[in-house]
């Protein structure tokens, strides 16, 4: 930190100590007690305990979660910063997205911090503004060419990059940090599906993209605005255009002026030959007259941070278990050959057991771990948790898919049974498994209620078609040695610290 940024610290420290003392404590929330919260003091409420876990926030409120007798535990943060209600209790993930959605929205906190990268994208946005947005969106989501279209753009996207750079590492024995792979992979995908711009990211030796390396350093300094423990820095920081905030507000006029130069060639596309066929978002949401540049800006780039981060962390993490599991990396290949190398959607649609590891695998490590809203009136959660007007509401699905009431003592274990049914009596050998999901306020990995995600699936179309497209040619051979625990690390979105290095076996057979 320098010198200036210390300064202003300890100027927003003061002024924040005198504010304080003259606030009110309208927006403290209270839980049953739980012997095992952290030790929250005057002023600094639970700081101490919170920068002590900086490092494993997630893993830590986690711990908190689990050892609550309701599920809930609620923090309170630095100074002025309001209370927050951290749940993994399916029945307060219900009432606050859906039973009482209208009383939890986003929040003007987490407009502010989000504003400078996302604008107002459907992910940064309430109200009437949001449902315009959502049913726009929703529109284009549901039509078959669109779902035709991604499958185009992913098999392509597959079979003349992804497989070809994986057979070149399985001939050199050449180590990728998978992790890496699968974000240009994605993100090449998701720019096609949105813009219908291709990045090229996954090309032979995994070259730099600058749009990519601006949205990474955007994405990262959001998420950092979130994870501050002294949540008032950053505003300092941005107000003397210093740091962290310099890159960011750099970064973000370059991705937005990016996006803008390929709204106005798209734009200059689509007046020259008005029955050009309109295939990505971008093209459909021009061509139905939506025309306004920072609009569609807004909508698309939240489009490509869901699109691009989620789909990316959840196959890693997934690749992972698969190398810890064999027995299930074995019924997942038994699967994937009984479908023709290049498996239609119908075909895609039928891997119920590649669909049930995968659920399982987000369950212990969802893509999106911990999601907040802000309460707009005093409210009471069904665990009897008052909630005051302001205060933070989380619900935490990585806790969530660790909580031994949802899913049993063998909740560590990485078991796609538990999402299955046998078509048959006894253990499943030829007859057919039957999917049965959990109700999302169980599993909100996708959300719940009226925001419950759009692109759910397409994820699953684009997650399943890589699993098979690699699986079917190639083992995955983690390079870390038997034991070593990867571990998690959040951003917007959960990543494994330091990559996943692995090496490629071509399949024998």
């Amino acid at each position: 930190m320098s010198m200036t940024e210390l300064v202003a610290s300890i100027a927003i420290l003061l002024v924040s100590i005198f504010i304080y003392v003259t606030k009110s404590s309208k927006s403290r929330a209270s839980s049953i007690p739980n012997p095992k919260a952290p030790k929250s003091y005057p002023l600094i409420g639970s700081s101490v305990a919170i920068f002590a876990n900086r490092n494993r926030r997630i893993q830590w409120i986690s711990d908190l979660i689990q050892s609550s007798p309701s599920a809930t535990v609620v923090i309170h943060r630095f100074f002025l910063d309001d209370s927050h209600v951290l749940t993994g209790n399916p029945a307060n993930v219900q009432h606050m997205l859906k039973t009482q959605f209208q009383n939890y929205e986003k929040g003007s906190k987490t407009r502010r911090t989000l504003f400078d990268f996302l604008g107002n994208g459907i992910f940064n946005i309430n109200g009437d503004s949001w449902k315009f947005q959502r049913q726009l969106s929703s529109h284009e989501f549901n039509t078959k060419s669109l779902r035709k279209f991604v499958e185009t753009v992913v098999d392509t996207e597959l079979s003349q990059r992804l497989i070809p750079i994986l057979s070149a590492a399985a001939a050199n024995n050449a180590v990728l940090d998978l992790q890496d792979v699968l974000q240009r992979f994605a993100f090449d995908n998701i720019c096609q599906i949105s813009f219908g711009y291709d990045p090229a990211y996954l090309l032979p030796g995994l070259p730099e993209a600058e749009f990519a390396k601006t949205f990474d350093e955007a994405t990262e300094i959001s998420s950092g605005r979130f994870n501050s423990v002294f949540p008032y820095l950053w505003k300092i920081k941005k107000f003397l255009n210093i740091g962290s905030e310099k890159r960011l507000k750099e970064a973000s006029s370059r991705l937005r002026q990016f996006a803008k130069n390929i709204i106005k060639e798209k734009k200059q596309e689509l007046s020259k030959n008005s029955s050009l066929e309109s295939v990505d978002l971008l093209s459909r949401f021009l061509s139905s007259g939506h025309s306004d540049e920072d609009f569609v800006t807004d909508i698309v780039i939240s489009f490509i941070l869901a699109g691009r981060d989620t789909t990316s962390a959840a196959l890693t993490w997934y690749f992972w278990l698969l190398s810890q599991n064999q027995e299930v990396e074995k019924e997942v290949l038994r699967e994937i050959k009984e479908k023709s190398e290049s498996p239609v959607y119908e075909e895609v649609k039928d891997m119920v057991y590649t669909h049930a590891s995968l659920c399982e695998s987000m369950r212990l490590y969802p893509p999106v771990p911990i999601d907040s809203k802000v309460a707009k009136h005093d409210d009471v959660l069904p665990d009897g948790t008052v909630v005051k007007k302001g205060a933070r509401v989380c619900y935490h699905p990585y806790a969530m898919g660790r909580l031994e009431v949802l899913w049993g003592s063998d909740w560590e274990k990485f078991r796609p049974e538990r999402w299955l049914e046998s078509a048959t009596d006894g253990a499943n050998k030829n007859g057919k498994w039957i999917f049965v999901g959990r109700d999302p306020y169980t599993y909100p990995v996708f959300q719940a209620g009226p925001r419950i995600c759009l692109g759910k699936d397409m994820a699953f179309l684009q997650m399943k078609r890589v699993v098979a497209g690699i699986l079917r040619r190639f083992k995955v051979v983690p390079v870390a040695e038997d034991g070593f625990e990867p571990v998690l690390v959040a951003y917007l979105t959960s990543k494994m610290k330091d990559g996943f290095p692995v090496r490629f076996e071509e399949r024998s057979d």
